[in-house]
């Protein structure tokens, strides 16, 4: 095989300096140098580029070249040119100017960015809470009694129970360890059904605010609210030795939601023995019912306006007792069992009522017996339903934000939320006693008033239907969580002597006091104060213009007058 080489002809070398000789001297010495190899000279101190980059091609001329990337075309055997016009290293082109925004730039509508516009909204925004605040401590210095509450959590609120200076407080237990409690308990025994009931009315599920239906008053029933040491089945099942705790559904629910609750409410404990009692004070805040508890607006102070706390508590319970009645077939057909009312006399009509006492194992040795509540019944599929009826009220569309007759046909579930947002410790006790009665259905009433000045005419707007379990974990409420506070609290009181406490919560703070107390603290205890007559004989109508209300006093307004008498 024969090799191919390669000629790469005669290098000339110079031994007197750096580079190629004198042209004339290299042509003497080989003849196969080109004379026409371009060359020129150049310094360390010149930034160069690539000589030439065989590899790159532009086929878009708009692209833009980087001056290292510059291609010298050796394509002619011309050498380069002495000048540099052909070719530039740096691009001269000028920068883009920024957009400059000067104080004019506000009024300059149409030279203004997109993102730009949003800035400015933060900054209204920000001007207007600025301003917010600014207003908000000038009413405060001006307002000097109301200067440390502008907001309703800062609010005084007054306890349910005057603190006696020789009352004991043993110990005091924040709400926050509640949250930390879990307790599951089986499922419960029925030991005795008490009572007759009325069947549900279904026309009234097709109620809508445009077919308001005015709401009755049922002067001549009786509404019962027996505490639980009164309650002549329970003192029954106590000497049968059938349980350690009793109590009723209105005190467990109140142990069970204590963490949702903002307004002061106290509980007694009796110790007899080694059994408690849960009992409630004669005309305990417990028979009311809260409105606006957990909202952010604050209600009127005064007493004696209509739309204070207390007087909403009154009508709140007037308008559940009379709701709960008439959404019933009234056509004399009640369904009995066990035993008859164990609190109605004889003769007297009685609400529509049944007492379910049940039993709950909280330990091997420790049982828990509560008198729970149903207020009607109805068929479903050949199976008897049992149904707690009660009503939300709606006082002035000022205070809540939203009017029911515009947005409860058509947002319902609007309402429903903002409802839970001011009342949602009344809906959680509400849902709480149909899980411990075992209902099977719980009905919602949405009741507004006739006029919002007038406190004594009202209108059913709607009534809804929820499964307690459901609705429980719709508003967030843990049945392991509710019944660890219960066990967690009896377990406390079992470890205390025989003799008489309070449970009362702190109407500032998130916490339960315990206090020690004579056993006759609560002997002398009264009602507030009713509503004055005259204000009742001002009732405005819907004109606005005064009129003779349709009143009919409760059993709540009756227990007052009696007590102030």
């Amino acid at each position: 095989m024969v090799e191919v080489g390669f000629d790469v002809g005669g290098v000339p070398f110079n031994p007197d300096g750096w580079g190629p000789p004198d042209c004339a001297a290299a042509t003497t010495t080989t003849s196969n140098l080109s004379l026409n190899v371009p060359f020129a000279p150049f310094s360390r101190s010149e930034k160069l580029g690539r000589i030439a980059d065989w590899t790159r091609t532009f086929n878009n001329p708009a692209r833009s070249r980087n001056p290292s990337d510059a291609v010298f075309d050796f394509s002619n055997d011309s050498s380069f040119p002495d000048d540099d016009s052909s070719f530039r290293l740096v691009d001269g082109k000028p920068p883009p100017t920024r957009p400059k925004f000067g104080p004019k730039w506000r009024f300059q509508q149409q030279r203004q960015l997109p993102h730009r516009r949003d800035e400015e909204v933060e900054a209204k925004k920000r001007e207007a809470e600025k301003e917010r605040a600014r207003r908000d401590r000038h009413y405060n210095m001006n307002n000097r009694s109301n200067a440390n509450m502008p907001r309703r959590e800062a609010a005084v609120f007054k306890s349910s129970v005057d603190i006696q200076p020789e009352w004991n407080m043993l110990d005091q237990i924040p709400f926050s360890t509640f949250s930390k409690l879990s307790f599951t308990v089986p499922e419960p025994e029925d030991l005795i059904f008490c009572g007759a009931l009325e069947s549900y009315d279904r026309t009234m599920d097709r109620i809508t605010p445009k077919n308001e239906r005015r709401l009755e008053r049922f002067k001549n029933r009786s509404f019962p609210k027996v505490t639980t040491s009164d309650d002549p089945v329970i003192r029954r099942l106590a000497k049968e030795d059938k349980a350690t705790v009793f109590a009723t559904d209105t005190i467990l629910s109140t142990l069970m939601c204590a963490p949702r609750s903002v307004y002061s409410w106290d509980i007694v404990v009796q110790r007899v023995g080694n059994k408690l009692f849960f009992d409630k004070r004669e005309c305990s805040q417990l028979d009311l019912v809260s409105v606006h508890e957990t909202s952010q607006e604050p209600l009127p102070e005064a007493k004696e306006d209509i739309n204070s706390a207390h007087a909403l508590s009154i009508e709140a319970a007037c308008i559940n007792q009379n709701f709960s009645q008439q959404v019933l077939v009234r056509d004399g057909n009640k369904v009995n069992f066990d035993e008859p009312n164990p609190f109605a006399n004889e003769g007297e009509d009685v609400a529509s009522v049944a007492y379910r006492y049940r039993r709950w194992k909280l330990d091997k040795e420790v049982s828990l017996v509560a008198r729970c509540e149903v207020q009607s019944v109805m068929e479903v599929n050949n199976q008897r339903s049992f149904l707690t009826l009660n009503a939300l009220n709606e006082f002035d569309p000022k205070y809540s934000g939203v009017d029911w007759r515009q947005k409860l046909e058509t947002q319902r579930g609007a309402v429903l939320a903002n409802e839970l947002k001011n009342n949602a410790n009344k809906l959680a006790k509400w849902t709480a006693q149909a899980l411990l009665a075992g209902a099977d259905m719980m009905k919602l009433g949405y009741v507004s008033r006739v006029h919002p000045r007038d406190h004594f005419n009202h209108a059913i707007l709607a009534v809804n239907g929820y499964k307690p379990k459901e609705f429980s974990a719709q508003i967030n409420l843990n049945q392991a969580s509710m019944w660890g506070i219960v066990k967690s609290i009896v377990d406390l009181c079992l470890k205390l002597k025989e003799g008489t406490y309070v449970l009362v919560k702190d109407p500032s703070k998130p916490q339960v006091r315990i206090y020690e107390v004579p056993s006759d603290a609560f002997e002398n205890d009264y009602a507030e104060e009713p509503l004055p007559e005259a204000e009742q004989a001002q009732a405005p109508t819907e004109d606005g213009q005064g009129a003779e209300p349709n009143v009919a006093a409760t059993d709540v307004e009756e227990k007052e007058v009696e007590a102030q008498a």
